[in-house]
């Protein structure tokens, strides 16, 4: 076996040894680290979770003053568990390479942290493991620019709203607010498939969900249908306005609402992004409790 093979599938210590500057830099690591959660992107990795076994080496600048033992002055082991466990609540993943992304950037976040390799292997896909491994260093990671939050509008419609004559001026007063607007809509008025098992009726009902969403952008042109965080987040810093397909979110999201109430929905989406409030357009209920101001129209 050849010095590159034996590297690839060494430790990633060893390839941080290997590949060391000439002036080699201190190393931590975190060695067959396993957690359980659910990623992948096939269906059947859905629902279910599995087991992630993480190796990671971080090269770390030495401290510029004497330690005096005091753990606040180094980068802590735990630092690194708790950047895995969070990257892996904020949202659920289809790829093993997104993951190792986010938390290598996030450790090199870390003012000590110069470079960072991680290993990411599937433990229950077979009597074998998968897995990626990547080295991401602080001069490749671009720095992130300071903006000012902005807080949308989030907008719930109901079927007569929807198909209301007004429609068209409800929306410029709407717009007329500033805000850019994230609308949400409801179940349409149409028969559906009945399941009688959960997990397929709530696929079936947020599809449906989507639909109506699709018929309201057939009446203004100004309803454009987005179904990813990127793409609202996008509109929002732009001060577009669009509709929500909640499919993909609700699915991807780690301890995401699990029913599909569409304004509990709207509700769950407006405290994600810090809405300025949920205006609700219809006769239905309005939820209590909310961290978000929630109006009637």
């Amino acid at each position: 076996m050849t010095t590159d093979t034996r590297l690839a599938f060494a430790h990633p210590e060893e390839r941080a040894e290997a590949t060391a500057p000439a002036d080699p830099r201190d190393r931590i690591s975190l060695r067959d680290h396993v957690v359980e959660a659910e990623i992948g992107a096939f269906q059947k990795e859905r629902g279910t979770k599995q087991r992630l076994r993480f190796n990671v080496v971080v090269e770390v600048r030495p401290a510029p003053q004497p330690l005096d033992d005091d753990v606040d002055r180094i980068l802590s082991y735990d630092r690194i568990t708790e950047v895995i466990a969070d990257e892996l609540a904020a949202e659920r993943l289809n790829l093993l390479e997104t993951l190792a992304e986010r938390v290598a950037e996030r450790i090199l976040s870390e003012p000590q942290a110069m470079r960072a390799f991680v290993r990411i292997e599937k433990l229950d896909v077979g009597p074998y493991a998968l897995g990626v491994e990547i080295v991401r260093s602080r001069a490749e990671v671009p720095l992130r620019a300071e903006e000012g939050a902005v807080h949308p509008l989030v907008v719930y419609l109901d079927n007569a709203a929807i198909g209301a004559p007004d429609l068209s001026a409800r929306i410029d007063a709407l717009a007329a607010r500033g805000l850019p607007m994230i609308v949400c809509v409801g179940l349409p008025d149409l028969p559906r498939p009945r399941t009688g098992h959960k997990p397929t009726q709530r696929r079936i009902d947020l599809l449906a969900i989507e639909q109506n969403a699709w018929a309201l952008a057939a009446r203004d042109p100004r309803c454009v249908v987005v179904a990813s965080r990127t793409e609202i987040d996008w509109a929002v810093k732009r001060g577009r306005s669009v509709v929500w397909a909640p499919s993909k979110i609700v699915l991807d999201t780690v301890d995401g609402p699990k029913a599909t109430d569409p304004v509990a929905l709207a509700l769950w989406l407006a405290e994600q992004m810090a809405a300025t409030e949920l205006v609700v357009h219809g006769d239905v209920a309005l939820p209590a409790g909310s961290r978000v101001p929630v109006l009637r129209a």
